[in-house]
């Protein structure tokens, strides 16, 4: 089974998402497809079960959160 999930963040301006994106890059490997559009932050996550979808998404969200706590900090 394959299973997919589209993830849309906007951020306050451009350089946010640009500098959050970098911040997450490191953790994409080769299941999730991040760019940025604007100020949007958009993730593309492709997996083979619901259970690794979770746990991915928990995952992405979870570093997400972190790097624009880190970001807004400036």
């Amino acid at each position: 089974m394959n299973v997919a999930c589209d993830v849309v963040i906007e951020l306050d301006d451009v350089e946010k998402a640009k500098t959050v994106l970098k911040s997450i890059a490191v953790d994409n490997f080769h299941f999730v497809k991040s760019k940025v559009n604007g100020k949007r932050l958009e993730a593309q996550i492709k997996t083979n079960s619901i259970s690794s979808l979770l746990h991915t998404l928990d995952d992405y969200l979870a570093c997400v959160s972190v790097a624009i706590k880190v970001v807004d900090k400036d």
